[in-house]
């Protein structure tokens, strides 16, 4: 496994369209590898291979609850239900928040690293990462799709009033103070 260079906004790269994944083999599973050491490293909850430069339909996540991370391979959704406005930040753009609109529950039909077809629901902060992600493989970026961007101190004051959001500011306010 190795850690991989992030594209930050606007990079050019991060507006194209990813392309389908049709080969299942060891080059995917070093890419999933590599993802996922990389999304670690910069403690995030999600990364789409484009933002590696890598234009194919790949995704990494990992909420840090225990579960491990979740590897979508050609990700769609298939089922999208109600609304919820959330702050949303990203790997590619540091320094960037801004209030975005997405479905409140997702499913999703996608392969796993060995091709089968597998189905996930999710709801709340899982349905924003499984949407924000797939944005990234169709190329749009969440500056350009949120309704207001705000300050860093705005968007702390704003995850310290989730618990989830919460744990993931204290472990990147201890890596900066490193």
């Amino acid at each position: 496994m190795a850690q991989r260079n992030v594209f930050n906004y606007p990079d050019e790269m991060l507006n194209k369209k990813s392309r389908e994944v049709t080969a299942f083999d060891d080059k995917l599973w070093v890419l999933l590898d590599d993802m996922h050491e990389t999304l670690t490293h910069h403690e995030g909850v999600g990364i789409a291979a484009v933002q590696l430069g890598i234009l194919r339909r790949v995704i990494v996540i990992d909420l840090d609850e225990g579960d491990g991370a979740i590897e979508l391979i050609n990700p769609e959704i298939v089922q999208a239900k109600g609304n919820q406005r959330e702050l949303e930040g990203c790997l590619s753009c540091p320094g960037l928040w801004g209030y975005v609109e997405r479905p409140e529950y997702v499913k999703i039909r996608y392969m796993n690293r060995y091709g089968k077809e597998q189905f996930q629901e999710a709801a709340d902060l899982l349905a924003i990462v499984f949407c924000h992600e797939i944005d990234h493989l169709n190329g749009i970026m969440f500056p350009d799709i949120a309704d207001e961007m705000v300050d860093e101190e705005h968007a702390e004051a704003e995850m310290e009033k989730s618990p989830k959001r919460r744990k993931k500011m204290r472990r990147k306010k201890k890596k900066m103070r490193r």
